[in-house]
């Protein structure tokens, strides 16, 4: 009590005094309070207590966000957690590559130091990132299933809190993409409700926005443009907030169009809300008698709707040629009784003629304002109808042979396990809208599929124990594939399509190898293929 009074501050503690070493690091470059997720800066809280659902960085993303937020950006956490994070991944690594990067704590900290620095950080997959790296280091082929994330601990993962407008939760977790299909339909109207899009389109006075130039600043072959002069000019129209959200209500004109008479279409667009930028991304959209406009906030989602609006903006230019195809599609009552099974007549030609004008007229690349659009009408005009005639013929092809297949499957029932298989298949090949969803390229090896399972149920009866021999050796080929469609939740990967059709050309070369197959076709290339899916 004495040497207190003597000196009032003796129990106060400097900064330096209170921090212990190893928290120096703990500062706002290491563990920031914003971090930018899909073009919006998202508040950040970090708690230590593994016993607590939110352990870890939890980053609040506002719902209009949602889809646009980067997967890959995510695995990197922030920089003070990725050293932590990489000594797992590589903890997690088989004996051999891993004894490569022993004592384990300073091999993360130099690949933390290096992936850091500002040219690597962030730059597609943390796990992607790392991959490259441990190649080059050892010289070794290490796969991207190598890294066991099964292992890693929840805290390794971010966790994300989605809220309204208003900072209601609407959802949480650590899967971002359980939470997009989940939320993403909410997101997508949030994200056109905010940046005032939910539209047919948009005018300043008398101009159409999309008349706007395309930005010099366009990365990846991508057009931006800057909607920022433009929302400024409807904002001081309205007496706004410039830093609110346009309203959907007062600032758009949903307009429908029976023509190319809204200016350019660019491919995505910068919307300006406040001091943050997203990005969005306008389609034309399929209005039946008309088309409108609309703005996605994912690309994915934006060109399907587009080509299907597109396909609609060009037949509203050719109706009497649709009249005419209508009424004069080669052997669509034959079709219309194959298809029977599978639904009606009107239904199966609309599939050949949206097919055959997709064939005519959409060809990449698409046409983005009224010149091209209107050359492209021109040019397709005169092959419509050859093109409807071819398309005919080959998905007449493809229903005879569902219909070969169906009755053989039918009259082998006591083949339990092949036909239970074969019917599995068929109806993998043959959904509802088969001409429509299935590949140009692979619809035409429709027939041959479809035959050899025909072929393979012939066979059965002279060597069942070969067929259930190579259905063994199939079946975990297909297992791996449909666990891998399972976890991308709707998300398309090219690769994985590919690998989804040389399952049916092995198929072919199984159970009905007269048919031959366009290309070598085996398990071990099948393995091979599904390796590098995996890299």
């Amino acid at each position: 009590k004495h040497e207190f009074k003597k000196n009032p501050k003796l129990l106060l503690l400097s900064r330096e005094e209170l921090m212990r070493h190893e928290a120096a690091g703990i500062t706002t470059d290491q563990f920031p309070k914003m971090i930018r997720l899909g073009g919006v800066d998202c508040k950040a809280t970090y708690l230590h207590d593994p016993s607590h659902a939110g352990d870890g960085l939890t980053v609040e993303i506002p719902i209009f966000a949602l889809n646009q937020v980067s997967e890959d950006r995510c695995e990197w956490l922030v920089p003070g957690m990725l050293k932590d994070k990489i000594w797992a991944l590589l903890k997690s690594l088989p004996q051999r590559p891993r004894s490569r990067f022993v004592p384990l704590p300073a091999s993360a900290e130099r690949l933390s130091s290096m992936l850091c620095e500002p040219i690597n950080w962030a730059s597609g997959g943390l796990t992607d990132a790392l991959l490259k790296r441990t190649r080059d280091e050892t010289s070794l082929d290490i796969k991207r299933n190598d890294f066991k994330l099964d292992m890693l601990l929840p805290h390794h993962f971010m966790n994300f809190r989605v809220v309204d407008e208003h900072g209601r939760q609407l959802g949480t977790g650590r899967n971002l993409v359980a939470l997009k299909a989940e939320l993403g339909s909410q997101a997508r109207g949030a994200f056109q409700a905010l940046a005032g899009l939910k539209m047919g389109s948009q005018t300043i006075g008398d101009r159409p926005i999309f008349d706007a130039k395309r930005s010099e600043e366009s990365k990846g072959g991508l057009s931006p443009i800057g909607l920022a002069a433009s929302a400024n000019q409807a904002q001081s129209k309205l007496g706004s907030d410039p830093n609110s959200a346009p309203s959907t209500n007062k600032a758009i004109t949903n307009q429908r169009h029976t023509t190319w008479s809204f200016g350019e279409l660019p491919e995505l667009m910068e919307i300006q809300n406040g001091k943050q930028s997203l990005i969005g991304f306008p389609a034309l959209i399929d209005a039946g008698d008309a088309v409108t406009i609309e703005v996605f906030d994912e690309p994915d989602v934006a060109q399907a709707k587009h080509r299907v609006g597109l396909r609609r903006l060009v037949a509203l230019q050719i109706k009497d040629a649709i009249k005419y195809l209508e009424k004069n599609l080669p052997d669509l009552l034959k079709m219309t009784a194959l298809y029977m099974p599978l639904g009606t007549g009107d239904e199966l030609k609309a599939q050949i003629i949206n097919l055959a004008l997709d064939r005519a007229f959409l060809i990449e690349p698409l046409p983005t304002d009224e010149f091209a659009f209107k050359k492209r009408i021109d040019e397709g005009r005169g092959r419509l109808t050859l093109i409807a005639g071819e398309v005919s013929r080959m998905v007449h092809a493809v229903l005879i042979e569902y219909a070969a297949a169906v009755r053989k499957i039918k009259d082998n029932k006591n083949a339990t396990e092949p036909s239970a298989d074969c019917q599995q298949q068929l109806q993998r090949l043959m959904p509802k809208n088969f001409a429509a969803q299935t590949p140009y390229a692979q619809l035409q090896h429709l027939p041959r599929y479809l035959k050899a399972i025909v072929m393979r149920l012939d066979k059965w009866r002279a060597d069942p124990a070969r067929d259930a021999s190579k259905l063994t050796e199939l079946r975990p080929l297909e297992q791996r594939y449909v666990r891998r469609v399972i976890e991308q939740k709707g998300q398309t990967d090219a690769r994985l399509d590919e690998y989804r059709w040389l399952l049916e050309e092995l198929r072919v070369s199984f159970f009905a190898q007269e048919l031959r197959t366009p290309q070598p076709v085996s398990t071990k290339r099948l393995d091979k293929a599904w390796s590098i899916l995996c890299t």
